[in-house]
């Protein structure tokens, strides 16, 4: 079967932020929550399981590097540890998961961008090569299993130091934003795709700013990968109450059957994308987003 055929009609909805809160705000029942932790943060399994055990059905757990370390040292095995500490968590939890490494990684203002805001390069330690080494590293450490090595070398990578265990569960989410910032072509997307053997879910993060929202950008990323499930880890209002945009997704979703994730940014109180605040979005979220979910 096609994924597009097994992925038609899934709707996953989540939330970055209090889940109980959100969902009786906007009557959607969220099967995901977001929780972005900076590398190397907890460090153990039993860490990452207890972050699990409050993020809903299908977790999203977000990895960040800050300046803890560079995508070519996670593509040389620096991170291998904390690696096989997520893998052994990922293992115990055996329900499907999503792993959210290194996002929006075209944007600037993540350490692990190959571009400053200006242009100039950070150094070869952060080209986008090294992300996708790094990415592909990320990909095959998380659902481990007996292949790891084999795929290592066939990278040019060092091997992994260990066994992992074989995590079926788990969707590595590839999520740029869909235009560069800096809006450069060796800052696009793609300059960061580590290719289809390295990805489960491709991702967008689209904000609606001054009433403006990307959605040709979201367009674009959908049609570049016909052969993977599409997600929107984050979406928001960024401080106004536009429903034009809720009524946007809702059409992005209907119209395009590879969607499996809409995930709302974010749902903590009176944070300028809190909901409560936006009492038309509201009414037309609980209309068109929340019966997605079932």
């Amino acid at each position: 079967m096609s994924a597009a055929g097994r992925t038609a009609g899934v709707r996953s909805l989540g939330v970055l932020g209090d889940p109980v809160r959100f969902d009786a705000l906007t009557k959607q029942h969220s099967r995901t929550r977001l929780l972005i932790v900076g590398w190397g943060q907890g460090g153990t399994a039993a860490y990452f399981a207890s972050l699990f055990a409050t993020m809903g059905e299908t977790p999203m757990l977000g990895l960040g590097t800050g300046t803890a370390i560079t995508p070519g040292q996670i593509a040389r095995g620096a991170g291998d540890d904390y690696l096989a500490a997520l893998n052994a968590a990922v293992a115990a939890w055996g329900k499907p998961i999503f792993i959210r490494p290194l996002a929006e990684m075209n944007g600037y203002w993540n350490a692990y961008c190959a571009f400053n805001q200006n242009g100039s390069s950070r150094g070869a330690d952060y080209s986008t090569e090294e992300y996708r080494k790094a990415f592909a590293r990320i990909y095959l450490l998380v659902h481990g299993g007996p292949s790891v090595n084999r795929r290592l070398r066939e990278l040019g990578l060092p091997p992994f130091q260990g066994t992992l265990a074989a995590n079926a569960n788990a969707k590595v989410v590839w999520n740029p934003q869909g235009y560069g910032d800096p809006d450069l072509p060796t800052n696009s997307a793609q300059s960061y795709y580590p290719g289809d053997a390295y990805v489960d879910i491709v991702g967008d993060d689209i904000y609606d700013i001054r009433g403006k929202a990307e959605w040709a950008s979201a367009d674009d990323l959908y049609a570049a990968h016909p052969g993977k499930p599409f997600s929107f880890p984050e979406w928001g209002l960024w401080g106004i109450d536009d429903p034009s945009f809720i009524d946007a997704m809702g059409a992005f979703v209907h119209a395009h059957p590879r969607v499996e994730l809409v995930s709302y940014y974010s749902g903590a109180p009176g944070s300028t994308f809190d909901l409560a605040t936006k009492p038309k979005s509201l009414a037309e979220y609980r209309q068109v987003i929340s019966p997605l979910g079932g």
